[in-house]
């Protein structure tokens, strides 16, 4: 196998009103997508959106579930004041938040939001290291 994700997959309840908070509210760049799934450019790994049953389906496995699932998804910064921004543009596309921006137990600064499905995003600063492509 080779080290690279090509495509994050979350199951959402109304892709409609996920378009709108990732596309909209987020302002992630779309790509064309057929009926019943939209996909999301986000420099070198693609993020897709389908019904929750449908995915759950795919897998072979039932759609229920709630609470912490064992993942999250990390988007990475390059200031401690765009973590704030980021986690005032989800919150203001619908979002929740979950932790608001605050220095992290491993030095660096973030927060936490979930999205209109419940998925859990990390918005986080690393003054270490740089996460990810460059932008």
């Amino acid at each position: 196998m080779k080290p690279r994700i090509s495509m994050v997959s979350l199951g959402v309840a109304d892709l409609g009103k996920s378009i709108v908070f990732y596309r909209d509210g987020l302002g992630l760049p779309m790509l064309p997508s057929p009926p019943g799934v939209a996909f999301f450019n986000l420099n070198g790994t693609w993020l897709g959106l389908s019904g929750r049953e449908s995915l759950a389906a795919d897998a072979g496995v039932p759609p229920e579930g709630s609470g912490y699932t064992g993942i999250n998804l990390a988007h990475n910064v390059a200031s401690e004041n765009e973590v704030v921004e980021v986690l005032e543009q989800a919150v203001n596309a619908g979002a929740v938040l979950v932790k608001s921006a605050q220095r992290a137990d491993w030095g660096g600064f973030h927060g936490y939001f979930k999205d209109l499905d419940g998925h859990l995003w990390e918005v986080a600063h690393n003054p270490f290291a740089w996460v990810g492509p460059e932008d």
